[in-house]
């Protein structure tokens, strides 16, 4: 797993979604409390890349209870955010599902957390398709809060 950064994020601004959140769960299948991105802020099928973010807010669910009184974002929770950006880029560019089903999560593989996340943050994660197939596909995911790496993790997902 790099720790090369997958997207140089000078390129973007990450206070201009292209894409909102009703729009990435037109697509997936996730809702409520575990509809984690808040938005898209780059994507190019042919680079294979895709930038998303998920805001950190004190009033979110798990934060009175991860950890009482310094809430700190669960690192599976950041696995998850990047496994639906990953997903949201496979069913936009790369497959479409057959009626009924969904993206699930299929492993997660390289992880490793290199810094806390706590709010209020935005968290920008990068997913990247490593390898994509018809009911299965792999990508390199990072996370930066204030651009400084937070995690990486090789994720994989498939068709259900």
């Amino acid at each position: 797993m790099p720790t090369q950064p997958l997207f140089d994020l000078a390129r973007i601004d990450i206070e201009r979604p292209i894409v909102d959140h009703a729009s990435i769960y037109s697509l997936l299948r996730q809702s409520g409390s575990f509809a984690l991105l808040d938005g898209i802020l780059f994507e190019d099928a042919e680079e294979k890349i895709v930038v998303g973010y998920k805001d950190i807010r004190q009033d979110d669910w798990w934060a009175p209870d991860h950890i009482p009184g310094r809430p700190l974002f669960p690192g599976a929770l950041m696995i998850e955010s990047a496994a639906q950006l990953a997903a949201y880029d496979y069913m936009k560019h790369r497959f479409t599902a057959p009626e009924g089903s969904f993206v699930g999560f299929g492993g997660v593989n390289k992880t490793r957390f290199r810094g806390l996340v706590e709010p209020p943050s935005r968290m920008v994660l990068v997913v990247y398709a490593a390898r994509t197939r018809a009911r299965m596909f792999r990508y390199e995911s990072q996370g930066y809060v204030d651009g400084i790496l937070v995690f990486e993790a090789e994720i994989t997902g498939v068709v259900v």
